[in-house]
């Protein structure tokens, strides 16, 4: 199974966004929007201490009905962040996921940030896991059909010479 290194060097943009606990929540929001990003890492002094992402902001906008200019990111941020690292395999961490209902992972190594998976990273992962397996099966199938005419052409063979010693 794939693990999470393979799917952050596979990335088209593997580039992770931070923003600051004290950032305005509409800088955070305007940040998302122009990277086409649904989730930012919130850090401090280097250390991840929270998770901004569009769904936070979406309830708590909610919940409060109104933002002000003020609001700020810690505000509104996950701060019991779920991480994994790059050695978790690609299964596990969509479970995780699932588990916790999240769309982002923030990936850690000793303490650093080091990259973040979406969901749509994993399952893409999985598919091309799918593709291989299928592809090995295939081969395999196709090497056992050969292997099984070369076997019956040599019951043939002996078949025919069988029958010519007995009827010498």
């Amino acid at each position: 199974m794939t693990n999470i290194q393979y799917v952050i060097q596979n990335k088209v943009d593997p580039s992770v966004h931070t923003i600051s606990p004290d950032a305005s929540i509409h800088e955070a929001i305007s940040l998302m929007t122009n990277k086409d990003i649904g989730a930012l890492i919130v850090t401090q002094e280097q250390r991840v201490v929270g998770i901004l992402s569009e769904r936070d902001c979406t309830r708590k906008m909610l919940k409060r009905q109104f933002l002000t200019e003020e609001t700020q990111v810690h505000e509104l941020m996950t701060a019991k962040v779920i991480t994994i690292s790059l050695e978790h395999n690609v299964k596990d961490s969509l479970k995780l996921m699932t588990d916790h209902h999240l769309r982002h992972l923030p990936v850690i190594e000793q303490e650093r940030l080091v990259g973040m998976v979406a969901v749509g990273d994993l399952v893409k992962a999985i598919i091309e896991d799918q593709h291989d397996l299928i592809q090995q099966l295939e081969n395999y199938i196709e090497n056992f059909g050969d292997l099984a005419d070369a076997t019956i052409q040599d019951q043939q063979k002996l078949i025919q010479q069988l029958q010519s010693y007995d009827q010498q």
